[in-house]
């Protein structure tokens, strides 16, 4: 007795003395980037046009994510291999025995967890190290990155690469009518191959699976047994990882962690019926495929139901028998795989078939799957921790009787609740089609009509006239002399193709394209290579545009800038000649238009954040370039406005204001294109720090913009200029 205590106390001690070297040896020596800061970094580079920045980001956000998964799997899989939980070989102390022997016993088992934590932690590291958010999770889950990482590649040139991205999205995304353009338009492409629409987040089980079935289903059996064979073990070994990676922290589910207060026996078992029922789950999971609404029923049985017959058609019996066993121990009631077995046995011999048992593999995963189902079907029983199993084959006697029932009526319910889901998300699609085609939208509702803020500003069209809503045009922003300045600024200060990675036509080969950031124009005059003034006058008037659109629109909450452009857009004289396209195609600012199906997503890669957009004329000396609305279906157009100097369009960013500007056919459009949020998180960042500069370069008094006078909000439309706007034939001519 003595011996084995000491053993249990030398035990216990390498266990702790393991524990604090595990502090400062952490084998997995995990140095790499988080994939949180990753993907930021790789968002914040696709909102600057960085492409080289957003591949590099984001395909470092894929490698580190797999990374952490891999080294969790390493870890836990080693871990437990090493430590396997052992079993006393001396029989459970009874309650006649002394309680110190049932201390012992207790201390054995806690020995051994804590052996296997010692080496976990001595693996990973602190846990808090590799922790990803559930956002984080979310994106990748939906493969986000792969929808920036498309956009890219496309814009440095690397199609074989874009290619790829858009199909890896578009598989996990079947629904995106986006990046199906997207994908048809590269089939179009030359140097597109087939090979390069490959899915780079494929599961290998479920691509060999697919593929067997396939060969399978075009009679080509000798070609998908090995497919099948392959698809079986590449499932096992994915079975395996899904169960290690739920060993993780408990997940509180909706409880206040820090009034969880179960004891230390609840406490566990709360943890481990979780962990368990995760890995009950691990069958959903890997049966499940990007697209499919469900997973494929009864998965892993299937593949030995396909494998039987295929095997049977290429005149292996010992397979087939092997494989029909295999089924029927999933399903020993099955008739008609009974009667293939008894015809396969008859044909190779019953002695020779009866040596034939189902395969080892999978009985060692039904009898650990039965065995889990018990334990979990024992907590839903005594302690009310609900379990839905996720197989179909699993033998009523596993489930308590009482709750047979409940599980009957259970799944009767779900069934009827899901039929009624159905029928419900029909009537909302027709609705919401219904009122897409009507062009109703709740932000017709808001209220506009507020102060113009400035003396000399004109309302010269409302939302009335523009035949739409949250719309408005103001004459009289700036002065004729601030036109020509900021004109003047433009052409000392801005880049051909800046914010667009130079391209010098991001949207039109037959247009070249300047721009200049506010906070670059303020280091320009910094430095003394534009005049500092001229630069300054571009800070106060945006400012001044983002008073008036908060007031105007009775916005509630503060309006903040998101992005800022000084733009001209210059008409190349040579490729006007049959021209057809567009300055700037029709688009919304916050979410992707897809105009056949009348619908715009709101997702990244749009700047979903936007939330009122703005535009400045600074001149009227070119021809074309008309600023258009249309309906959802880019085709229908509501209303045209034609730049002047200082003029000011307005509206909001969002699918009630589609707009598109016509093709600058001669001479040079400029203007100040202005977007900004409600959200503060998405503050402009240059805004930021051009603040900071003027704060540095000028006076207080010299920042103030001039006193704003208060103004009636005016009542009703004003009489429009005249060759301002034009009506669709479906609007209001008689408002005109």
């Amino acid at each position: 007795m003595a011996a084995r205590s000491l053993r249990l106390l030398t035990t216990l001690l390498a266990v702790a003395t393991a524990a604090c070297r595990a502090e400062a040896e952490s084998e997995a020596e995990w140095d790499m980037t988080a994939p949180d800061l990753l993907f930021a970094e790789g968002t914040a580079a696709y909102a600057r046009g960085d492409w080289a920045g957003v591949v590099l980001s984001m395909e470092r956000a894929l490698r580190s994510r797999a990374a952490l998964r891999a080294l969790r799997l390493r870890c836990r899989t080693r871990c437990a291999a090493d430590l396997p939980w052992e079993l006393d070989p001396d029989s459970p102390p009874s309650l006649a025995q002394a309680s110190g022997a049932a201390a012992l016993h207790d201390l054995r088992f806690f020995g051994g967890l804590l052996r296997r934590a010692a080496c976990l932690r001595r693996c990973l590291g602190p846990s808090a190290t590799h922790s990803l958010s559930e956002e984080l999770e979310l994106e990748f889950s939906k493969r986000s990155p792969y929808n920036y990482l498309q956009v890219a590649y496309f814009k440095i040139n690397k199609l074989e690469k874009a290619v790829a991205a858009a199909h890896t999205f578009f598989v996990g995304n079947p629904e995106h009518m986006e990046m199906r353009q997207n994908l048809d338009y590269y089939q179009t492409m030359s140097g597109v191959k087939e090979a390069d629409f490959k899915d780079l987040e494929a599961k290998p089980h479920m691509h060999e699976f697919r593929l067997g079935v396939r060969l399978y289903s075009e009679e080509q059996l000798q070609e998908a047994v090995p497919h099948l064979e392959t698809a079986l073990r590449e499932y096992f070994a994915a079975d395996e990882e899904c169960r290690a990676l739920c060993e993780g922290p408990y997940d509180y589910d909706g409880y206040n962690y820090l009034e969880y207060n179960a004891d230390l026996f609840q406490a566990i078992t709360d943890h481990y019926v979780q962990v368990l029922s995760c890995k009950q789950n691990c069958v959903t999971e890997l049966a499940s495929h990007p697209g499919r609404e469900k997973p494929f029923e009864d998965f892993l049985p299937s593949h030995y139901d396909y494998l039987q017959f295929a095997y049977y058609n290429i005149g292996n019996y010992t397979q087939a028998i092997e494989c029909a066993k295999t089924y029927l121990l999933f399903f020993p009631n099955d008739e008609v795989m009974s009667q293939n077995l008894a015809y396969y046995t008859a044909m190779l011999g019953e002695e020779q078939a009866r040596s034939i048992g189902p395969r080892e593999s999978a009985q060692e995963y039904h009898q650990r799957s039965l065995l889990e189902k018990e334990l979990l079907f024992f907590a839903y029983d005594v302690f009310g921790i609900p379990f839905v199993d996720p197989d179909s084959w699993t033998p009523e006697e596993v489930i308590p009787k009482r709750l047979q029932e409940k599980q009957k009526s259970e799944r009767e319910t779900a069934a009827r609740i899901s039929q009624e889901i159905g029928n419900l998300m029909k009537e909302i699609e027709t609705l919401v089609e219904e009122k897409t085609k009507e062009s109703l939208d709740v932000n017709r509702l808001t209220q506009e009509g507020g102060p113009l803020l400035y003396d000399g500003i004109r309302l010269t069209m409302t939302s009335k006239v523009l035949n739409g809503s949250q719309r408005v045009v103001m004459d009289g922003v700036i002065s004729e002399d601030e036109c020509r300045e900021l004109q003047r600024l433009t052409n000392a200060a801005a880049t051909l193709g800046d914010g667009y990675r130079g391209q010098t036509s991001p949207h039109t080969p037959s247009e070249k394209f300047y721009g200049v950031t506010v906070f670059k124009a303020l280091k320009l005059g910094q430095e003394g290579k534009v005049p500092l003034q001229s630069a300054h006058l571009y800070y106060n008037v945006t400012e001044k545009v983002r008073r008036v659109m908060a007031s105007y629109f009775h916005l509630d909450s503060p309006l903040y800038f998101s992005y800022s452009h000084l733009v001209c857009r210059t008409a190349i004289e040579e490729a006007q000649a049959e021209r057809k396209d567009g300055s700037h195609p029709v688009h919304v600012d916050n979410c992707i238009l897809n105009a056949e199906a009348l619908v715009c997503i709101k997702e990244p890669p749009a700047y979903t954040f936007r939330d009122y957009s703005a535009i400045l004329y600074l001149n009227a000396d070119f021809d074309g370039g008309n600023l258009f609305f249309t309906e959802l279906d880019a085709k229908t157009v509501t209303a045209e406005v034609q730049p002047q100097c200082g003029r000011a369009v307005g509206f909001s960013s969002g699918t009630e204001n589609p707009h598109g500007v016509k093709a600058v056919t001669r001479g040079q459009r400029c203007a100040i294109a202005l977007w900004f949020t409600l959200d503060a998180r998405h503050s402009e960042r240059d805004r930021v720090q051009a603040d900071d500069l003027v704060k540095m370069l000028f006076s207080p008094e010299e920042t103030d913009l001039p006193h704003e006078q208060p103004q009636e909000a005016q009542e009703g439309p004003p009489k429009p200029v005249q060759g301002s706007v034009s009506s669709s034939e479906s609007g209001h001519k008689d408002e005109l």
